[in-house]
């Protein structure tokens, strides 16, 4: 099991990149953290889940 924003999801063994095209998160506009370090948009599809890790996904949004 992994934790996704404090929520326990079975996606382990899938990368960062298939699980966020599971859902409705834009890659563009989010940042990703696992176990407590950031992970770069340019490792979100060699970066492999296991059973254990943390993700943190925060979403930056516009406004004025």
């Amino acid at each position: 099991m992994v934790k996704v924003n404090g929520m326990e999801l079975d996606i382990a063994g899938k990368t960062i990149a298939e699980y966020l095209a599971t859902t409705d998160f834009d890659p563009k506009r989010i940042a990703v953290e696992r176990n407590g370090d950031i992970v770069f948009k340019s490792k979100y599809a060699v970066t492999v889940l296991k059973d254990g890790d943390s993700l943190e996904i925060v979403s930056f949004v516009g406004g004025g």
